[in-house]
């Protein structure tokens, strides 16, 4: 389910583009729920800037694979089907996993806040219903900025961070992420 990091498109998308391919992406989220009535993983790298698909993006999102096959096998949890696939958007995983949506959404929880990369994952879980479990459904704070302690919504929208930091920021990230050997 891994994505060839040398294949990357580096296409800056634009805003159109994008409105697209997440339309896209719910059609399909749609399209996994009903064929398999479980709880759904749907899986993108939080990429800013106009470049979502590039060997950086490629790369987090293999490591994020890794670490949620390994949640679901450390848990005994069956996926019933997994598939990645690259958009103007950047890469997407979409796993269907026999598990409690309620214990999914928690251990997609806790894989963000304890892996090197985890708040370079967006990983959002669905019910079988069609239901997107949040961060707010547990109480949990919004997530910060991979710069400073604000929020990082609020940060984007101001853009007050410059994109060379950040992508310099994502690749310390993946660096000690790929040093420490961790999935």
């Amino acid at each position: 389910m891994h994505l060839l990091p040398e294949q990357a498109t580096r296409h800056a998308v634009s805003i159109p583009e994008l409105l697209v391919s997440r339309d896209e992406r719910q059609a399909r989220q749609h399209a996994w729920l009903t064929r398999h009535l479980t709880p759904l993983v749907s899986f993108t790298v939080v990429a800013p800037g106009p470049i979502k698909d590039s060997e950086l993006t490629r790369q987090i999102f293999n490591h994020g694979v890794t670490a949620l096959l390994a949640v679901a096998k450390k848990a005994g949890w069956s996926v019933r089907e997994q598939a990645a696939l690259a958009s103007a958007s950047g890469p997407e995983g979409f796993l269907a996993i026999e598990a409690p949506a309620r214990d999914l959404k928690l251990a997609t929880i806790e894989l963000e806040h304890q892996h090197p990369l985890g708040r370079l994952w967006d990983i959002d879980v669905l019910t079988p219903e069609g239901d997107i479990l949040s961060r707010r459904h547990f109480s949990l704070p919004a997530r910060r900025c991979l710069l400073c302690e604000q929020s990082a919504a609020e940060c984007a929208r101001g853009k007050t961070h410059a994109l060379s930091d950040l992508l310099i920021r994502m690749e310390a990230l993946l660096h000690d992420a790929d040093s420490s050997h961790i999935n």
